[in-house]
Parts: C-alpha cells; sequence; structure tokens
C-alpha cells in the first residue's frame, strides 16, 4: 500500500487515504489498498477494537491547505468505461464498502473535507460519521451522466429518509455543508477541523474500552436489524444475548460490576 496507511494507537486503528493528486479520489487501485487495508486489520482483531477512517490534506499552488475524505470516484478512470467494465468496477467498489460496512470492528468515519459521490458512499459504510465545520457533502453523480453505483441510493435513503436522499440525489448538489449533514442525520457530530481527528479517536477508545465481542455482535445486530423484520431481528438479537454468556468478558464484566472494592484497577476485557 502506498496512498493508504495505517496507524495504530492502544486498541485503535487509523486507516488514511493518501493520495492528495487527486484529492483521494477512489480509483480501482485506491479501492483494492483500502481493501487490503481493512484485509490486514481484520487478521489483528485480537489487538484492533476499533477503527478511524479519515482523509488527507495538501497545500495547493496558492499555499491553502485543502483537505478531503474522499473527493468521489476517480473520474479520469471512469470516463471511458464499457457497460461491462462499470459493472465489473461497481462490484469491487461495492465489495470494499460492504465489507468496512461489515467489518467486525466498529468503524468511524473522520471526515475532514469533500465527501462527494464515491467518498459520501463510503462515509455511509461506516458506522459512525463524525464531520469538521469545513466538510462539504453531496451524490453529484447525475449531473456526470450516470447513478450513485457504491450504495449510495440505498444508503443514504435509509440514514436521511426517502424525500431528502432524493433531493440530493436528483439534485447533484455538491455543496452541502458539515451542518446541513448533521441537520438531516447524515453525521452524527461536527466539530473543528483541528479537533475532528483527536474527537474521532477518542470516541473509539471510548468504544474500544468496551467488551470488544458485545461491541461485535452490537453492530452485527443493527446491521442485521436493519434489512429485516422487527420480530426476525428481535430474534437474531436474542442469540447474540446468548452468545455473550460464553465469553470470558461477560463473567468479567459482571463480576467487576458487582465488586465493591473501589481500589480495582481500570477495567480491561480480555476480548475472549
Amino acid at each position: 500500500m502506498t496512498d493508504v496507511v495505517i496507524e495504530k494507537k492502544g486498541h485503535v486503528a487509523i486507516v488514511k487515504i493518501e493520495h492528495m493528486k487527486a484529492m483521494n479520489a477512489l480509483s480501482t487501485d485506491m479501492y483494492a489498498q483500502l481493501e487490503e487495508a481493512f484485509d490486514e486489520l481484520a487478521k489483528d482483531l485480537d489487538n484492533v477494537y476499533a477503527v478511524v477512517l479519515t482523509g488527507s490534506s495538501t497545500v495547493n499552488k496558492k499555499g491553502k491547505t485543502v483537505n478531503s475524505f474522499v473527493a468521489g470516484a476517480d473520474i479520469s478512470e471512469m470516463a471511458t468505461k464499457t457497460c461491462a467494465e462499470g459493472k465489473l468496477f461497481g462490484n469491487e467498489s461495492n465489495r470494499v464498502c460492504w465489507k468496512i460496512e461489515n467489518f467486525k470492528r466498529p468503524v468511524i468515519a473522520a471526515i475532514n473535507g469533500f465527501c462527494l459521490g464515491g467518498g459520501c458512499e463510503l462515509a455511509m459504510s461506516c458506522d459512525i460519521r463524525l464531520a469538521s465545520e469545513n466538510a462539504s457533502f453531496g451524490q453529484p453523480e447525475v449531473g456526470l451522466g450516470i447513478t450513485p453505483g457504491f450504495g449510495g441510493t440505498q444508503r443514504l435513503a435509509r440514514f436521511v429518509g426517502a424525500g431528502k436522499a432524493k433531493e440530493m440525489l436528483y439534485t447533484a448538489r455538491a455543496n452541502y455543508t458539515a451542518q446541513d449533514a448533521l441537520d438531516m442525520g447524515l453525521v452524527n457530530y461536527v466539530y473543528p477541523l483541528e479537533n475532528l481527528l483527536d474527537e474521532a479517536v477518542k470516541l473509539a477508545e471510548e468504544i474500544a474500552a468496551q467488551a470488544p465481542i458485545a461491541v461485535s455482535l452490537v453492530k452485527e445486530a443493527v446491521n442485521v436489524g436493519m434489512q429485516t423484520d422487527l420480530n426476525s431481528a428481535l430474534k437474531f438479537e436474542g442469540n447474540c444475548f446468548a452468545q455473550c454468556f460464553a465469553t470470558e468478558d461477560q463473567k468479567y464484566g459482571m463480576a467487576y460490576f458487582l465488586d465493591k472494592n473501589r481500589d480495582k484497577p481500570a477495567k480491561e476485557f480480555k476480548n475472549k
């Protein structure tokens, strides 16, 4: 990997996209690097309990710092694709988004600038989204003669409702602000740019301090529940609840809670 970098801080992994010569646009190669990064993290779940996904920044010719989470898919690569090639690219890109959405640990998107098209779709594959005050959002695909292809028509409507999603999708506007995204429920919090990554890591550390197996099962239960009827979802949740009682983390967590010794050390789960 050359444009996707992994940094680890305790039980938190930070995945940073560093391809600012194209504003972190997602080409076939960039999607492959993202997939490689998450495959690498999937091999280290004994140590990785939460992930932060973010973009990078650069200084332009005018000396201004420009930030980008992901400015979209790489249009220069897509422009000459045939129908068959477009389908293949869509399938590969969707696979990466699906892999992030179903990654065994929570993934937090720290959206530090442009979050457009494929970038917005990538962010929506994450569990939680935090945005900087300078972030901008949009699904501008129809202005390019295409539809969103990596989950934009599906995840967006689930997050913000069909009416607002159709407005964003039909108009191709690329200027929805961080406050707009917060108001419509697309992001959880908005922070000053200089605080964004620290806040994302802080939230990831808070999650990582909980029982990892239980958190993983909660993520799976929510994702499954979003795709099925309530009765089936409740049964799935009940099975997840039952599974927890076969873990050392459940025994430790409840014993810790019941222990009245105020001098006990900080709680630390074993992920077993």
